[in-house]
C-alpha cells in the first residue's frame, strides 16, 4: 500500500509561519504522524488509503476523481497542515544526535519560552479542530460520493464523527 503524504513540504511554508529554509527532513516525520493520528481518524483507513493510492499513482486530479480531488485539496489539506504544526512545534528547538538531545540557539535571537510555544501549539490546535470540523460536515453531507467512508472492518480505523476536542476533566 502507498504511503503518500497528502501535503507537500510547500503547503505548509505558504499556510503556516514555517520558514521556507527549515529542512524538510526535520519536518516530514511530523505530518506522517499528524495524517496517521488525526487525518485517518476522521477519514478511516479506507478512504486515508483511498486518497494516498490516488496521489501515489498521479490520478487524484484524473478525470472521475474530482470528488477525491476536492475533499484532499479543499478539506484535507488546511486539517493537516495545522494538525502537523500541532505535532512539530515541541520539537522544533531540539536536535536529537549520538552525542545528546541539544537546543538550538542563535546570535541574533531569543529562544522563545515554553509557554509562548504552548501558545503557538494551542493557535494550530484551534484551527486544526476548526478545519476538522469543516471536514467532518462535508464528509457527512457527501459521504455517498466516498464508499470507502463507512467500508472499514476489522483492524482498520474507523471514522471519527465527533468532534468532542475537550480534554479530560477530573
Amino acid at each position: 500500500m502507498a504511503k503518500a503524504l497528502l501535503i507537500s513540504t510547500e503547503d505548509i511554508t505558504k499556510k503556516t509561519a514555517v520558514n521556507g529554509n527549515v529542512d524538510v527532513n526535520l519536518f516530514v516525520q511530523f505530518v506522517e504522524i499528524a495524517q496517521d493520528v488525526h487525518i485517518q481518524n476522521y477519514l478511516g483507513t479506507d478512504l486515508l488509503q483511498a486518497c494516498q493510492t490516488l496521489i501515489t499513482a498521479g490520478e487524484l486530479g484524473d478525470a472521475g476523481n474530482e470528488a477525491y480531488e476536492t475533499l484532499v485539496e479543499t478539506w484535507v489539506k488546511p486539517c493537516l497542515i495545522h494538525w502537523a504544526m500541532v505535532e512539530y512545534l515541541p520539537f522544533a528547538a531540539y536536535s536529537i544526535s549520538n552525542k545528546g538531545v541539544f537546543k538550538h540557539t542563535s546570535e541574533n535571537a531569543t529562544n522563545a519560552e515554553r509557554s509562548e510555544v504552548d501558545y503557538l501549539v494551542e493557535k494550530h490546535r484551534d484551527l486544526a479542530e476548526h478545519y476538522t470540523q469543516r471536514l467532518i460536515d462535508y464528509l457527512c453531507n457527501n459521504s455517498t460520493s466516498f464508499t470507502e467512508y463507512t467500508s472499514n472492518q476489522d483492524e482498520d480505523m474507523r471514522p471519527d464523527r465527533d468532534t468532542n476536542f475537550t480534554g479530560w476533566y477530573l
